[in-house]
């Protein structure tokens, strides 16, 4: 078994820049990363509010940017899944991945959320092509334009609100005849000239070649098809948290989200959790890499406080 400081289960913005920090630290960092280099931010292709890019970045440009940065100072990426997780009495915690396995002092859990999706044709391909699980990243490329969004919950009502603010008109499609969003949500949405809802009804289809162009949706009542122009679809039907690997080292929010401390710290002494996969996050690149750094300091810390320095033991 291979033994190092600090083992980061996810490589996105969150993993990577905890990466960073870790690693400039003097500590043996080990990033593990199944999927995509740069999470989420990667498959992104116009970054326009993360700091220092005035002009906007390519997502996967600001991604790799990461992944060199974290390699330059020491961390080392390893492509596979980690299958288990457990800690010992000693305090070590023991990773299993698909073809090895690890022991770490310390582990931040940096594996994120998956937005659900509606499961369609054309919203694979059509995504950061007018499909979007982001309203926040996304609404300013659509000015003045007809736009759609699907979900009836406060996500859906909170983002189709910000979606106003630049789109010619939101239409809010809900599968029912009333809305799970909070009484001032539904309110302010209501009062709102910009947005109408289409009651009753499922998104079955997302159309377009080179971009959105419109969605055909179905009445589950009438079981009528029809077809609705719109340059954007924004997707809010839930997220999943990736929270398989926790088990009971951290305590849970009703919506599967670690709870943390200010310090991305969890009631298991050496594992912190930080970015999407946290209670209450903000789910922003720039408050997932805020995440990330707060999380490499506090293992840091614990690191010295229980083991010494790097290079230290006691």
């Amino acid at each position: 078994m291979r033994e190092v400081d600090i083992a980061i289960i996810g490589g996105g913005g969150t993993g990577l820049t905890a990466a960073i920090y870790a690693a400039r630290a003097g500590r043996t960092v080990v990033v593990f990363e199944g999927l995509i280099t740069g999470g989420q931010i990667a498959t992104t292709d116009l970054v326009e509010n993360y700091p220092g890019f005035p002009d906007g970045v390519n997502g996967f440009d600001l991604a790799q940017g990461f992944l060199k940065q974290a390699e330059k100072f020491g961390a080392e990426m390893v492509y596979e899944n980690v299958e288990s997780l457990e800690r010992e009495r000693s305090g070590t915690f023991v990773l299993t991945t698909t073809g090895s396995e690890f022991g770490a002092r310390a582990v931040i859990m940096a594996a994120g959320a998956t937005y659900n999706k509606l499961g369609v044709t054309g919203e694979e391909r059509l995504v950061g092509k007018g499909v979007s699980y982001c309203a926040t990243c996304d609404a300013a490329f659509f000015k003045g334009v007809d736009t759609v969004v699907v979900g009836g919950g406060d996500a859906a009502l909170d983002e189709g609100l910000f979606v106003t603010r630049f789109a010619k008109s939101v239409r809010i499609v809900h599968r029912r005849d009333s809305l799970r969003a909070s009484a001032l949500l539904q309110e302010r949405a209501r009062a709102n000239p910009k947005i109408s809802f289409v009651w009753d009804t499922a998104v079955e289809e997302i159309e377009g070649t080179e971009s959105v162009s419109s969605v055909r949706l179905r009445n589950l009542k009438t079981d009528v098809v029809s077809n609705l122009a719109t340059a954007a679809v924004f997707v809010f039907i839930g997220q999943k948290p990736n929270n398989g690997l926790v088990g009971e080292l951290a305590e849970m929010d009703e919506g599967g989200h670690a709870v943390v401390d200010l310090s991305m710290r969890t009631k298991t002494p050496g594992f912190f959790v930080a970015g999407d996969l946290r209670t209450a996050a903000a789910r922003q690149l720039i408050s997932a890499c805020g995440d990330g750094a707060t999380a490499a300091i506090s293992a840091e810390h614990y690191l010295t406080a229980t083991y010494g320095a790097p290079g230290q033991s006691h």
